[in-house]
């Protein structure tokens, strides 16, 4: 069916527009709490949310519609949405739900939602939800004595640190590392850093002091200079860059040059496949990974096996073969022998692991290949859709075989926006330029 509702990672707009609305996610709580409440036993919910002034809508007016379908609802206020899927399993509730609009800006919010087990709904749960929003809902309310009940989890935050920390090896401490932990202004400002300085670490913050309106703003993982900069200033051994949900990470070295999810991912893995530990013989990367990256880990004997866009898929894909490792370039990295999702904080520790294990630099172990030149446009368009237009189709086959065995390009439309990206890799960045630019022009002469 087509989707009004739910895109690539929940629902996600601008916040008090539909599909953004108090409205909507009332409808979204009374859907979801219809579909979840099986059994006879007490049903339960878990709320985070990051620190956006909408969420202060959308939170009652979800708890409103689990409510007056008999769940009781457990608010633990802003939280990474990996705690929130981390504290949907163990207070065993029957549904969790993240209000984020990730790395956007604060006007956007989104909803996100998770089962029972930690994992983020199937396509078929959120069609069912996308069914029942439209629709007649009243049949189905509690009765006046089963309402359900809301309360606070007040020492949420904590429960969350401790289980970040028992992630690191037992037998080593951050003592005597300078950290720099940018937030985003966002929903890790307080676990973040207390998770560092309580390892040992010495914490350097930045992005930790949200208003509302600057959650992501020249902060974050979407905007690393100024952490990159106080990298340097401070003489940091390394600086963390989060998003505004906490489930992404990028990562400065000691020089202030950034480390992007394809570097962490071959530093974990080769890592865990010393150790023995490294699962499904490789990684689980999107279609966006750098080919250098799957050079590299092929020379170590593993494989990269390959997604769509969305770190969904990529969870799907690793849980059906047996991986523990798998992320995306831009630094959702998903480690299952922990999360059910990504964590940025847990991602960073494992970097931070292997570089007390070996007593060196990050510089020196962090960056395990050299990139390809990768070039990524985008290309607003306004009308049909114009890839199967003669004129794009001829200028991909003719950028195809410049390219040859060496090169690739990828060419998708983007789930949220009216925006086509045209990716191209290769060996040589002025033929991979010049590819990309053929294939935007040809785009826009098409899309008028």
């Amino acid at each position: 069916m087509a989707r009004k509702y739910f895109g690539t990672d929940g629902i996600r707009g601008t916040a008090n527009a539909d599909p953004m609305t108090a409205e909507i996610a009332l409808r979204v709580g009374m859907a979801a709490g219809r579909i979840f409440t099986r059994g006879a036993h007490r049903h339960t919910v878990v709320i985070g949310k990051d620190t956006r002034l909408s969420g202060y809508m959308l939170e009652p007016a979800l708890a409103a519609g689990f409510i007056g379908m008999g769940m009781d609802v457990i608010f633990v206020g802003p939280m990474p949405t990996p705690a929130v899927a981390m504290l949907t399993r163990s207070l065993r509730a029957d549904l969790g739900v993240m209000i984020s609009a990730s790395h956007n800006p604060f006007h956007d919010n989104g909803i996100k939602l998770f089962g029972p087990d930690g994992y983020k709904l199937s396509d078929d749960t959120e069609e069912q939800i996308e069914s029942m929003i439209g629709g007649d809902m009243n049949t189905d309310l509690a009765d006046s004595a089963n309402l359900g009940r809301a309360k606070r989890l007040d020492d949420s935050e904590g429960r969350y640190i401790e289980f970040v920390k028992n992630t690191f090896p037992k037998e080593l401490l951050l003592d005597g590392l300078k950290i720099v932990i940018d937030c985003a202004n966002g929903a890790a400002y307080k676990v973040a850093p207390t998770a560092l300085w309580e390892l040992g670490a010495e914490v350097i913050t930045h992005g930790v002091e949200p208003d509302g309106f600057n959650i992501n703003k020249y902060c974050g993982s979407t905007d690393t200079r100024t952490m990159c900069r106080m990298v340097r200033e401070h003489g940091a051994d390394i600086g963390i860059a989060l998003d505004g949900d906490a489930d992404r990470v990028l990562i400065s070295d000691e020089t202030g040059t950034l480390l992007d999810g394809d570097q962490l991912m071959a530093t974990v893995a080769e890592s865990w496949h010393t150790d023995g530990r490294l699962r499904g013989g490789g990684i689980v990367a999107t279609v966006m990974s750098n080919l250098g990256l799957e050079r590299y880990l092929g020379e170590l004997g593993l494989k990269t096996e390959r997604t769509q866009v969305g770190d969904r898929h990529v969870v799907e894909h690793m849980r059906a073969n047996n991986f523990n490792v798998g992320g995306e370039q831009s630094g959702h990295i998903v480690l299952s022998d922990y999360t059910t999702t990504g964590d940025g904080l847990i991602a960073a520790l494992e970097v931070l692991a292997v570089m007390v294990q070996s007593d060196k630099k990050l510089s020196e172990v962090g960056r395990r290949f050299e990139p390809f030149p990768q070039i990524l446009e985008n290309v607003r368009f306004s009308g049909s859709l114009p890839l199967e237009h003669q004129t794009v189709v001829d200028a991909v086959q003719s950028g195809e075989a410049r390219l040859g065995k060496s090169g690739r390009i990828l060419i998708r439309k983007s789930g949220t926006e009216p925006v086509i990206r045209v990716m191209a890799e290769g060996d040589d960045s002025s033929l991979v330029q010049g590819v990309v630019t053929e294939i935007v022009t040809a785009i826009e002469q098409v899309s008028g």
